[in-house]
Formats: structure tokens, C-alpha cells, sequence
């Protein structure tokens, strides 16, 4: 455990960056997830199935190919974040994050879309057709009455999706962000003796934050069950 306590500036950066893009892409998914459902059971077919095929193909596909398209074949075709540039204290967010971030996104809103969708069709179909009867389009239907009781219904498996993108993030350390697993891997090359003291370490770090969001999750159940 010494290179780990000798080495605590650089944990906690890396696990800064796992935080980050943690967050950064979790809100982004839960945006794309709720835009997607919306898209998956409105009334315009031609959405609804691209919607559908979008989810269908993406959330079949492994995250390391997304990863593998948007550092190597989308600069290809002019897609690239070279622009993003920004550094904020000892954080730096280039190229290099974005280009996970969007890949974290693309990938978790598919499964945000799924788990909303689950929640959706637990909400009444009367309370729909009650909503569309008094005037409310369709969009007035969704936000006002539908969502609301969808969001509900589905925070357990919103909170799995989220977990899981807190551990998805560890694949950005192959493609250049610096994040927990991509410093366990330099310190474990570093300190060879001590990679069972490392690792554990790390581990530690990675359920902590778990429990964090299955604790934050926990929370905003119980709250929206009691109200």
C-alpha cells in the first residue's frame, strides 16, 4: 500500500476523471435515454422505428467497438472534438475525453431508453387516453402525465444502467484518458511487489462509488414512493 499512499494526488485525480465522465455522460444519457422512449412510443411511426433500430443495433454492439469508431474511423469522416480544448485546475478536458464521453452517451442512452420504456408501459393506458381526451398533445401528455409516473416506476433499472456506465468508463483508459483504471495499470507496472495492495486499493475506490449512486438511487425511490 505504500505506492498507493506515496502516489494519493494522482489516485484521486484518476478517480476525479472517473467521476467526471461519470457524471457527464450519465446526464447526457438520461437526456438521450428520455428523447429516445419519447421517440419509441409516440404516435410517428417513421421515429418510432428508427428509434427502435438505433437502440436495437447500439445496445448489441460492444462499447469497445463504439470506442474503437469514434477514435479511429469517425476522424476519418471528419468527425473528431480536436476542438474541445479546456483545463480546469489539473483537469484536462480534450480530445481524448470528449470522444469518450460521446461514446459513454450513445451507448448508455439505449439502455436509459430500455429502462424508461419498462416504466412507461407500467403506467395505466387510461390515464394516457384520460390526458389526450381533455386536449393535452402528445407532448403535453408525456411530460405532464406519463414521465412523471415512468420516472417513478423506473429507478431501479435507470440505477443499474448508471452503475453500469460507472464501470463502462474504465475502457476510456485504453483510448488516452487517464482515469482510476488506466493509473492502476501505471502503478501496478510501476510497483510490480506491490500490485495485490494496489488493486485492492482501487477496488475499494470503485465500490465506494457503486454504493454512492445505488445509495442516491435508494433515496429518490423511496422519496417518490412516499410522495
Amino acid at each position: 500500500m505504500d505506492a498507493v499512499l506515496e502516489s494519493l494526488p494522482d489516485v484521486f485525480k484518476a478517480f476525479g476523471y472517473t467521476v467526471l465522465l461519470f457524471l457527464v455522460s450519465g446526464v447526457f444519457s438520461l437526456i438521450g435515454g428520455t428523447i429516445l422512449v419519447a421517440m419509441r412510443v409516440g404516435p410517428i411511426s417513421v421515429l418510432a422505428k428508427a428509434a427502435a433500430t438505433y437502440v436495437t443495433l447500439v445496445r448489441n454492439t460492444p462499447l469497445l467497438a463504439v470506442f474503437f469508431f469514434f477514435s479511429f474511423a469517425a476522424p476519418k469522416i471528419g468527425i473528431n472534438f480536436k476542438w474541445v480544448d479546456v483545463h480546469i485546475g489539473t483537469f484536462d478536458f480534450t480530445s481524448f475525453f470528449s470522444t469518450a464521453v460521446v461514446s459513454l452517451t450513445l451507448y448508455t442512452s439505449t439502455f436509459v431508453c430500455e429502462a424508461l420504456r419498462s416504466g412507461v408501459n407500467a403506467v395505466p393506458l387510461g390515464q394516457a387516453e384520460a390526458a389526450r381526451a381533455v386536449g393535452l398533445p402528445f407532448t403535453g401528455v408525456m411530460r405532464q402525465v406519463v414521465l412523471p409516473q415512468a420516472v417513478r416506476a423506473s429507478v431501479p433499472p435507470v440505477a443499474s444502467a448508471l452503475i453500469a456506465l460507472l464501470k463502462n468508463t474504465s475502457v476510456a483508459a485504453v483510448f488516452g484518458v487517464i482515469e482510476a483504471t488506466a493509473q492502476m495499470k501505471i502503478m501496478t507496472n510501476n510497483n510490480a511487489d506491490e500490485r495485490w495492495g494496489i488493486f485492492i486499493a482501487f477496488a475499494i475506490g470503485y465500490v465506494v462509488l457503486v454504493e454512492l449512486v445505488s445509495l442516491v438511487a435508494g433515496t429518490f425511490e423511496r422519496r417518490w414512493r412516499i410522495a
